[in-house]
């Protein structure tokens, strides 16, 4: 799937998609929105991709919101509601897919660009990339969950003084706060994302998946709850084809088939 404004490939068994306006540094609008929409699902039905690796072309993730393509004559009393849950529609899929999911971020991510490279489980960035929290300084709250992740990476003091000041973080502050799993050169940012997704490909899929969801949810969960759901993933994962393998080459001390993924050096 190839789209003017979002560019789709599948290579090996990681999906990586780019966000492709660079004449507007990425800026979402509609057509960004709705082939998101369509490379998210791509990558969540097709059974073979085991990660995904978000970026942008042209030396920028995403500048936000182009808001010089809202439509005039629209009621301007709903029109940011309606705006911010239609991008929910495919920001939810991507949130919550039970892939790997890497941002690999060079240059600026501004607003809902930061928004969406926090949607990731890890985040790669170049020396000169520049987080934007700049809602505020157009009189806006953050949106795409930037309000429910943000302060579950950084803590809730640091998460407030990040957006109500609304100032830029360089690399080395993402990195320090965990936001950043490692800087690595520009022209080394998508190979290396790549080659980090790779390492998942012979991860238990179903297992992998049930632990980020389960993780995602860790803190609106009580522990007795989420004992329960721990039990019914166990039970499930216990019974696969995977586990019943792994366990025999271990005991067979052949090497289990999957052995974890190496974190970059910076």
């Amino acid at each position: 799937m190839t789209d003017s404004a979002v560019l789709y490939e599948k290579i090996g068994k990681t999906a990586l998609i780019t966000l492709n306006r660079p004449q507007k540094r990425n800026a979402f609008e509609a057509a960004v929105s709705d082939a998101l929409a369509a490379a998210v699902k791509a990558a969540r039905d097709d059974r073979s991709v085991r990660s995904v690796v978000l970026t942008g072309a042209g030396g920028a993730f995403c500048s936000g919101f182009d808001l010089g393509s809202l439509e005039e004559g629209e009621d301007g009393t709903f029109a940011g509601r309606n705006l911010v849950l239609g991008f929910h529609d495919w920001f939810a899929d991507l949130i919550d897919l039970e892939k790997p999911v890497i941002s690999a971020v060079d240059g600026v991510a501004v607003g809902a660009g930061f928004s969406l490279a926090l949607a990731a489980d890890f985040i790669f960035v170049t020396p000169r990339v520049r987080l934007l929290p700049t809602f505020l300084s157009l009189g806006l709250v953050p949106d795409l969950s930037m309000l429910h992740v943000l302060p579950r990476l950084v803590g809730l003091a640091k998460a407030k003084e990040i957006i109500f000041s609304a100032r830029p973080l360089d690399a080395d502050e993402a990195l320090a706060l965990g936001l950043a799993q490692a800087i690595l050169p520009q022209e080394q940012l998508v190979d290396s994302a790549l080659r980090f997704a790779a390492q998942f490909d012979d991860a238990p899929a179903e297992a992998l998946g049930m632990a980020k969801t389960l993780l995602n949810r860790s803190f609106e969960t009580d522990r007795q709850a989420m004992t329960q759901f721990e039990a019914t993933a166990q039970s499930l994962c216990g019974a696969s084809r995977y586990h019943a393998e792994a366990v025999r080459r271990f005991l067979a001390k052949e090497g289990l088939p999957y052995r974890g993924a190496v974190r970059p050096a910076s």
